[in-house]
This record gives structure tokens, sequence and C-alpha cells, in this order.
């Protein structure tokens, strides 16, 4: 039997910073990503963080396919607009945070028009704009996605909590760490000394 390789961060850290907290519904796509379902006062369904981990890391492995310049991050929501910006700085991806302008990605004669090989949304229901466009174009889509969300047009999921400070911080910044781990252009202990977590998060 292999060897289960060490996770990229230590569980309790997901938990810590509430990646593993999902919403009151789910839907029939996220059943697989969910570990257990508290029902102590309101029902709350909790997200397995050992797919979390073990998807962050293939996503990066995926992201590295790409030139840095081909990739949009994109997130309307509130608490993923600087954690995605400062993802889009390190690895050096465009980025389109807050409103997204419709046809930016169908339409060729906008001036916001623009050719990318593959996108990340931060919530797949909050960028259905982007998402759109993205599936009319035949990009791979790659989306955070919390226990309500839907995977019709997701190629690729990153199961956590998408609507949270905290969590959306550590899962871009521990993202960012493994596509430039795999680029040789950081190690664990740089990218936390430098890259500080709390520093990733939404202020307002």
């Amino acid at each position: 039997m292999a060897e289960q390789s060490a996770p990229l961060l230590a569980y309790e850290d997901y938990e810590a910073n509430a990646v593993h907290i999902g919403t009151q519904t789910k839907s029939k796509d996220m059943q697989n990503f969910i570990s257990k379902t508290e029902t102590d006062g309101a029902t709350i369904h909790l997200i397995d963080v050992t797919k979390t981990d073990e998807r962050i890391g293939f996503a990066a492995n995926f992201i590295n396919n790409y030139d840095g310049r081909d990739i949009l991050v994109v997130s309307a929501r509130q608490y993923g607009q600087r954690p995605a910006r400062m993802f889009a700085q390190a690895i050096g991806a465009r980025q389109i945070v807050g409103r997204f302008i419709p046809g930016t990605l169908t339409n060729p004669n906008l001036r916001t028009y623009i050719e990318p090989r593959v996108i990340f949304v931060t919530d797949p229901q909050a960028d259905a704009q982007a998402l759109s466009e993205a599936v009319k174009t035949g990009l791979p889509v790659i989306g955070i996605c919390d226990t309500n969300n839907h995977l019709r047009n997701v190629d690729f999921c990153i199961p956590a909590n998408n609507k949270g400070r905290r969590s959306l911080a550590l899962v871009y910044w521990l993202l960012s760490r493994e596509v430039l781990k795999a680029r040789e252009e950081t190690d664990d202990a740089t990218w936390a000394h430098h890259q500080k977590v709390e520093s990733w998060e939404s202020s307002f």
C-alpha cells in the first residue's frame, strides 16, 4: 500500500481559518466533499479539508501548465477580492475583482476583451457571468466551491468555504505558495516569512 503524502498544511490550520465551515444547504454535486453535518442549533454542512488540501495541490500543478498571463482570476465576492488580487500578483496572472463586465471573454469589440486560456473563480454562483462566458468560449474552469455550489460548469473544484474572509485568504495564500514552489521560486519557510496569511485578508 502506497504511503500517503503529507498534507500541504496542517488540517488544524484549515479549521482554524474556517475553511471547513460550509453552508446550511448542500448540493448533490458537493455531497462527496462533505465530512459531516452538524445539527446543534442551525444545520451546517462541514467540508472535508483532506480533500481541500489534496485538490489545492492538484490545482497548483494544473495551473502551472499555463503561462501566468493566460490565467484569469475572478472574484465578485468582497472577501475574495484582496486575496484573488494578491494571488494574481504572486503568480503573474490577470485578475478581475468586483464587477465583471459582460462580454469581457466573448465580445472582441469591447475595450476590456481578453483571451485567457484558463479561468479561476472564487465562487461559481457569485461569478456566474464570468463562468457563463468561460463555458461559451471553452475555457477550463477551476472554482472554489462551497457546499451549496453546483459543479455543472466547473471542471475542477476546490472544496472550501468561499464566503469567509479568513478562509479565502488562506486558500489563495496556500495555492500561490504551491504554484511558486512548483516553479522552484519559493519554499515553505521563505513563503511563510515574506507572506503572512493575515495580510491576505480583506480589510473591509
